[in-house]
C-alpha cells in the first residue's frame, strides 16, 4: 500500500491512539495539538477489558502495567448509611469471561505511553501549538489552517479534538454541549495519609442524592485518587455563581460523617462541569471524520470515554486500510460500525448517573434491588461493554 498522509487534529488519548493505529497500517500521520505540550487534564482513569486488550495490541502493556493498579473489585456504597449495595469482582471469573484485566492508571502515565509510542514511530509526526482554525476539503486533499497561521495538507483529516472540537463544528455545525449541572472536584494524596484502608485495593464509590465520592489508588498504589461530584442547586436556579467548594460541602451534608470527612482529600482550586452531547449518526463530511469525544462525548459514569476512543482508533484504521484511496468511503464504513455502540454508551451513562444519584424512595428501591446479588451476577449486564469490538476488527 502506498503511504497516505493523514492529519489528526488533537493530541489527547484518542488522537495519539489513532496515530499509532493508522501508522501501524502504513499511513504517514501528522498530529496537530492545540496545547503547547502533550498532556492530560485530571488524575485517574479507568480502563476496562475492552481497552486493555487494545493497549496490548499496540505493545503498550509493558509500559503501562508497572504504574497501573489492578483493583480487586468495584464497590458501590450508600453515602448516607455506608452500606454496600453492589459489587463487581475483578476476579478469576471476570478474567476468564473477558480475557483482559480491569486497571486504573494516572492519565499522564497512560498518555505518556501513547506519546512515547508515537515518538518512536517513524511514520508519526507530532506538532504542538497547532490549534485548528479552518478546514478546506479539496476532494483530492484536505488543507487545514492553524491558529498560528501555519497550514498543513493531507489526504484526509481525523478530528480527535475533544468536546469543543472545531472539526465537529465543520462536520456537524456549531452547537453547544449539553450541560448537566453536575460538577467534579478532584484530588490526589499519598496513600499513607488515608484514614481508612478498608477499600485500598478496590475502586470504591459512595453514592447519595445528587452526590458521590469515588476513590481508587494510582501510581502502583502510592497515591489515592479522589473525585467528589455534586449537582449544583445554584446552577439549577440559574445563578451565575455556582459550583463553589462551599456549595459542594453543603451538598455533602446529607452524607454520612465519614464521607464528609473524606472531602479533605479533595483539592478546592478547580472544578469540572459534567457535559456531553446528543448522539448523532453522521460523523463525516467528505474526507473529514470525527473520533472520540469529538464524535460522541459521554458522561463518566461507565468510565468508557477513552475506551470508546481507543475502539474508534482501531476500527477507523482498519476501514481506512481497506479503502486507502477513498477516505470518504472508509469514514462512512467506520461510523456505520461505531455510531450505535457509542450512542448506547452515551445514553446508558446518563441513565446510570440517575441510578447512582437517586434519593428518597428511588434510592431505597435501588438498594433493595441490588443488595444481596452475587458479585459475578453483574457480568451479564456489563458484557456488552467489556467484550469490546469484534475480533475481526483487531
Amino acid at each position: 500500500m502506498t503511504a497516505t498522509h493523514i492529519l489528526i487534529s488533537g493530541g489527547g488519548l484518542g488522537g495519539l491512539a489513532a496515530a499509532i493505529a493508522l501508522a501501524e497500517h502504513g499511513f504517514d500521520v501528522t498530529v496537530l495539538e492545540k496545547a503547547a505540550e502533550f498532556t492530560e487534564i485530571g488524575y485517574g482513569i479507568q480502563m476496562g477489558p475492552n481497552a486493555t486488550r487494545i493497549l496490548k495490541k499496540y505493545g503498550l502493556w509493558e509500559t503501562v502495567a508497572p504504574t497501573a493498579v489492578f483493583p480487586e473489585a468495584m464497590v458501590f456504597l450508600d453515602a448516607v448509611d455506608m452500606q454496600e449495595w453492589a459489587r463487581v469482582n475483578f476476579n478469576d471469573a471476570f478474567q476468564a469471561r473477558f480475557r483482559h484485566p480491569y486497571i486504573v492508571i494516572h492519565r499522564r502515565d497512560l498518555l505518556g505511553a501513547w506519546l512515547a509510542a508515537c515518538e518512536r514511530h517513524p511514520r508519526v509526526t507530532l506538532l504542538t501549538s497547532k490549534g485548528l482554525k479552518s478546514v478546506h476539503d479539496h476532494g483530492s486533499h484536505v488543507e487545514v489552517e492553524c491558529e498560528d497561521g501555519s497550514r498543513f495538507s493531507g489526504r484526509c483529516l481525523v478530528g480527535a479534538d475533544g468536546l469543543l472540537s472545531p472539526t465537529r463544528a465543520y462536520v456537524a455545525g456549531e452547537a453547544e454541549p449539553r450541560v448537566t449541572g453536575f460538577l467534579a472536584y478532584r484530588g490526589v494524596i499519598p496513600i499513607g495519609k488515608v484514614m481508612d484502608h478498608t477499600y485500598d485495593r478496590c475502586v470504591i464509590g459512595w453514592f447519595g442524592h445528587n452526590i458521590h465520592l469515588v476513590q481508587y489508588a494510582l501510581r502502583a498504589g502510592d497515591v489515592l485518587n479522589n473525585v467528589a461530584v455534586f449537582g449544583s442547586p445554584a446552577f439549577a436556579r440559574g445563578e451565575a455563581a455556582f459550583g463553589s467548594p462551599a456549595e459542594m460541602e453543603a451538598m455533602f451534608r446529607t452524607a454520612h460523617p465519614k464521607v464528609q470527612e473524606m472531602l479533605q482529600y479533595i483539592s478546592r482550586d478547580r472544578n469540572w462541569m459534567m457535559r456531553d452531547r446528543e448522539p448523532i449518526k453522521n460523523w463525516t463530511r467528505g474526507n473529514v471524520t470525527l473520533l472520540g469525544d469529538a464524535a460522541h462525548p459521554t458522561l463518566q459514569y461507565l468510565a468508557q470515554g477513552a475506551c470508546m476512543a481507543f475502539e474508534d482508533a482501531v476500527v477507523l484504521a482498519g476501514r481506512l486500510a481497506a479503502s486507502p484511496d477513498d477516505p470518504n468511503r472508509a469514514f462512512l464504513s467506520y461510523q456505520e460500525a461505531r455510531y450505535l455502540r457509542t450512542a448506547r454508551v452515551q445514553l446508558t451513562a446518563r441513565a446510570f448517573g440517575q441510578v447512582l444519584h437517586a434519593g428518597g424512595v428511588v434510592r431505597e428501591l435501588r438498594n433493595s434491588l441490588y443488595r444481596g446479588r452475587a458479585p459475578d451476577s453483574f457480568f451479564h449486564e456489563i458484557d456488552w461493554i467489556y467484550r469490546g469490538i469484534p475480533e475481526t476488527e483487531l
